[in-house]
C-alpha cells in the first residue's frame, strides 16, 4: 500500500514545521516525518527576528510567541574585565515592522508551540520515521520510510527536505554542499546563575584569545552562554563538559554558574548547496544552507525558506499558477542565502581571529565608536533592517517586476502603522492570498480588473507616512501571499495586473 499526499516533509525542526503550517493553513495536505523520537529538549536556537514575527502574525502565531519570549533591546560590551559600552536599541525598528525588535525565545518552547498548532489543524509529526530512499515519479516522488523496523510507501506530489545539515534528501540527491568549518571549538551552555549581568540584557565579552556572550531567557536566573573551547583540554570532543571551561572570563564578568542545565560543543559550519531544488524535491533550512550565529539568522532563514514555498506550491496544487512559479523558488532563496554566509563570514572572523588588526578592531576600536555609531538613527534603522531580514528582497526573480515611488517588485511590502481605525496595511496579509493595494485612490477599471480575477483590492486612504515608507500615491502594488510586492505599477493601471498574471501564467481566481 502507498500512502498520499501533496507535500511529504522531512524534519520538524521550526522550518519543516512552519512549511506544514503554512501549507495546511493553504488547504494543501501534507505529512511530516521525523526520524527522532521526540522534539528537541535544549534552547538551541535562540533569536526570533522582526520578519519571522510578521510571517507568522499572517497565521495567527505572533502573539502566542510574542507572550512566550523575551524582548531583547540592550547590548553591553565587555574588554578584558571591564564594562565599557552599553547600547541601547529600544524600539529601533518602531518606523519599519510591528514588530520592532528581535525575541530570545529558545528552540525547544518554540518547537512545541509549532507541534501544538499544528496538532490542532490535525497533523501530527510522525516520529522515529526515517526517510530510506525516494525516487521521482511523472505523477510525483515516491518515497520509502521506515518506522519501527517496518517499512512503508508514501507517495506525494513533492519531498521537501528540511532535514538539518546531514540530510538525507539532499544526499540522496546527490547535491553538493560546498563551504568549510571554523578552527575555534565553540561551547555552548544553558545555566542558572547569579551576578550584575544577569539582568535581561544581552552581554557580550571580549578578549584577546576569549570571547563569551550571555544571552538572557524567560527566567531571570536563566541564561545561555557562548563561548570558545580550548582544544588542549586532554579529551576527546564529546568527552568535553562544562569542567573544561576556562572561567578566566567567566569570572571577570563576575558570573556565578549555579547550575549547568545543558551543555554541548560544536564547530561552526559555513555552507549552501549547489541547488535548492530538483525537479519535484526541495530543500530548505539547514539542509540547505548552515553559517555562523552570528545576528541569529539560522532558524530565520530556514522559516523564511518554508514560507517562500509554501504559497507556491499551494497555488500550484490549487491550480491557480502554473508549475514554473516553482522555478522562482531557487533563486530567491539561493541568493540570500550566499549573501547572508558571506556576510557571517566577515563578521565571524573578525569576532574570532587571532590576528593583530583583528584584535585591534575588537578590543580597542568597536568598544570606542559603537555607542556613537548606534545614537545615529540611521545606523539603527539601517541595522534593524538587515538583522530583522526586513531588507530581505528578490528584486532579481521572475516573479518582480516594476517600480513605484521607492519600492520595486520584489520588495517585501513597506509596513504603515495603524491609521485612527486600528488596522494597519499588514492586517489584510492574514487572508495569505494574492491582494491589490493602493494607497490613495483607486481606478473604477482597477476595480473591475480586480472584480473578473476574484482578486481582492485593498485601497488605504493616503497619509504623509506612507510617502516616508517608499509608496507612492495612487499606484497600483500587486502583493505576493507572502507579503512580497510582485508588480509595482506606478500608473495604477488595470492592464499591468492582466499582463503581470498571463505573462505568468497565474489564475487568481480558483
Amino acid at each position: 500500500m502507498t500512502d498520499k499526499t501533496d507535500v511529504l516533509i522531512v524534519g520538524a525542526g521550526p522550518t519543516g514545521l512552519v512549511l506544514a503550517l503554512w501549507l495546511t493553513r493553504l488547504g494543501v495536505r501534507v505529512r511530516i516525518v521525523d526520524k527522532t523520537a521526540e522534539p528537541g529538549t535544549t534552547s538551541r536556537a535562540l533569536a526570533v527576528q522582526a520578519r519571522t514575527l510578521e510571517l507568522y502574525d499572517q497565521i495567527g502565531l505572533a502573539d502566542a510567541v510574542l507572550a512566550r519570549a523575551r524582548k531583547m533591546t540592550t547590548v553591553n560590551l565587555w574588554r578584558t574585565g571591564k564594562h565599557v559600552a552599553r547600547v541601547v536599541f529600544g524600539k529601533m525598528g518602531g518606523d519599519v515592522s510591528p514588530f520592532p525588535y528581535a525575541l530570545i525565545y529558545p528552540q525547544d518552547e518554540h518547537e512545541r508551540l509549532l507541534i501544538a498548532r499544528l496538532a490542532e489543524a490535525g497533523v501530527r509529526v510522525e516520529r522515529q520515521t526515517e526517510l530510506t530512499a525516494f525516487e521521482e515519479a511523472p505523477d510525483g516522488v515516491r518515497a520509502r520510510l521506515e518506522h519501527g523496523g517496518a517499512a512503508s510507501a508514501c507517495g506525494a506530489a513533492y519531498l521537501a527536505g528540511c532535514d538539518g545539515a546531514h540530510s538525507a534528501v539532499r544526499e540522496g540527491l546527490r547535491i553538493g554542499f560546498p563551504g568549510g568549518t571554523y578552527n575555534h571549538l565553540f561551547y555552548v551552555a544553558d545555566v542558572d546563575a547569579r551576578g550584575a549581568v544577569m539582568n535581561g540584557e544581552l552581554h557580550g565579552a571580549l578578549d584577546t584569545t576569549d570571547f563569551l556572550l550571555v544571552f538572557p531567557l524567560a527566567d531571570d536566573r536563566h541564561a545561555r552562554l557562548i563561548g570558545t573551547l580550548r582544544t588542549d583540554a586532554g579529551h576527546p570532543r564529546e568527552e568535553l563538559t562544562w569542567d573544561d571551561v576556562s572561567q578566566r572570563v567567566i569570572e571577570w564578568m563576575r558570573i556565578e554558574v549555579e547550575r549547568v542545565r545543558w551543555f554541548s560543543t560544536y564547530r561552526v559550519h559555513h555552507r549552501v548547496a549547489d541547488r535548492f531544488r530538483e525537479g519535484r524535491v526541495f530543500l530548505l533550512g539547514d539542509a540547505a544552507h548552515i553559517h555562523s550565529p552570528v545576528g541569529g539568522q539560522g532558524m530565520n532563514t530556514g522559516i523564511g525558506d518554508a514560507v517562500n514555498l509554501a504559497w507556491k506550491i499551494a497555488d500550484v496544487v490549487h491550480a491557480r499558477a502554473d508549475s514554473s512559479i516553482l522555478d522562482s523558488y531557487e533563486p530567491e532563496r539561493i541568493a540570500f542565502a550566499r549573501r547572508l554566509v558571506a556576510t557571517t563570514d566577515r563578521v565571524f572572523t573578525g569576532v574570532t581571529s587571532d590576528g593583530a588588526i583583528a584584535r585591534l578592531v575588537r578590543l580597542d576600536v568597536v568598544p570606542a565608536v559603537a555607542p556613537a555609531v548606534f545614537s545615529i538613527r540611521a545606523v539603527r534603522r539601517f541595522m534593524f533592517r538587515t538583522i530583522s531580514q526586513t531588507a530581505v528582497h528578490y528584486r532579481a526573480s521572475s516573479l518582480s517586476e516594476g517600480r513605484a515611488g521607492g519600492v520595486h517588485g520584489g520588495d517585501r511590502l513597506p509596513w504603515v502603522p495603524a491609521d485612527r481605525n486600528g488596522s494597519d496595511n499588514f492586517t489584510p496579509l492574514a487572508s495569505l492570498a494574492w491582494q491589490a493595494h493602493v494607497y490613495g485612490e483607486a481606478t473604477r477599471e482597477t476595480q473591475a480588473a480586480c472584480d473578473a480575477r476574484k482578486l481582492p483590492l485593498h485601497v488605504f486612504p493616503w497619509r504623509p507616512v506612507m510617502a516616508r515608507t517608499g509608496l507612492q500615491r495612487d499606484a497600483l502594488y500587486l502583493v505576493r501571499p507572502d507579503g512580497y510586492v510582485a508588480l509595482a505599477d506606478p500608473a495604477g493601471s488595470a492592464a499591468a495586473i492582466a499582463s503581470y498574471c498571463d505573462a505568468r501564467k497565474i489564475a487568481l481566481a480558483k
